[in-house]
């Protein structure tokens, strides 16, 4: 079991699976059937499992050389090798399951697919790191559109709040790994402007994607989604005002960090019921 374990922790399950069933409810919620919301599902989960694989591929001997614990290849839990192979594997497998749903959501599928690996290598160490994140997470509420019969266009709302929600998770997600990153010669744009700006960036991108989801839609705003807004609002100051506190100890300031989690969370909520009026 060793093999299959180290297999499934290299694939990034959790931001993999999470990505995976926010696209399966928001594919129930524009109107899939229940073969169409499980397709979608299968095709995001393949463009992760491959994101995920190549990601931890490419990582191996930076992973090594910071001792990286969390990550099978470095412990020997998984080969190099096995893991190159599934990456290649599922990286084909996503484009060909995204043709069941049409040429059009095929073709959405492939370029979010590409411009993610493409995070990896090589945009991840340069200043454009950001950009992949942004794409592919604007083209994935595209795709489930897309995959519709009749292919619907997508509305621009529903596109800008996706990137936007993916623009803020760059900035979140790097900012734990920001000196491991930096030991082994990673330069992204997180690291370009720092912590404090990374996480004033992950804020207000979070921010402004909870704004978008709300009074993008037509008719007037809902009232739980005015009241994400007003979460959003109080919760991420108080995550920067805790942070800092926190510095001023000397502990770590993984305060801003939770408040950016649970703010994504609002936008993934946001974006599923968003489903209901697009």
């Amino acid at each position: 079991m060793r093999t299959p374990w180290g297999l499934l922790r290299a694939s990034h399950p959790e931001p993999g699976l999470a990505v995976t069933l926010a696209a399966a409810l928001l594919a129930i919620g524009v109107g899939h059937d229940a073969a169409g919301a499980a397709l979608v599902a299968l095709t995001v989960l393949a463009s992760q499992l491959a994101v995920g694989w190549t990601n931890d591929w490419l990582d191996a001997e930076r992973d090594r050389a910071v001792g990286r614990t969390d990550k099978p290849i470095a412990t020997s839990a998984v080969s190099r090798r096995t893991v190159g192979v599934a990456g290649l594997v599922a990286a084909v497998g996503a484009p060909l399951l995204g043709l069941t749903l049409g040429v059009p959501a095929a073709l959405c599928m492939t370029a979010a697919l590409l411009s993610a690996l493409l995070y990896n290598w090589p945009l991840k160490f340069t200043a454009a790191s950001v950009v992949p994140y942004a794409f592919s997470f604007a083209a994935l509420p595209a795709f489930v559109l897309f995959a519709l019969p009749g292919t619907p266009t997508p509305p621009l709302w529903i596109i800008a709040a996706g990137g936007l929600l993916g623009a803020g998770a760059h900035f979140a997600n790097v900012l734990p790994d920001l000196d491991d990153d930096a030991r082994t010669g990673v330069r992204g744009l997180p690291h370009r402007i720092g912590p404090l700006w990374s996480r004033a960036a992950a804020a207000g991108l979070l921010l402004a994607a909870t704004v978008t989801l709300v009074f993008g839609p037509p008719g007037r705003p809902s009232w739980y989604g005015i009241a994400a807004v007003a979460a959003a609002a109080v919760v991420l100051p108080a995550g920067w005002y805790a942070s800092r506190l926190a510095t001023a100890r000397g502990a770590r300031p993984v305060a801003v960090f939770r408040a950016v989690l649970v703010v994504a969370l609002i936008d993934v909520v946001l974006l599923v019921t968003s489903g209901l009026v697009v």
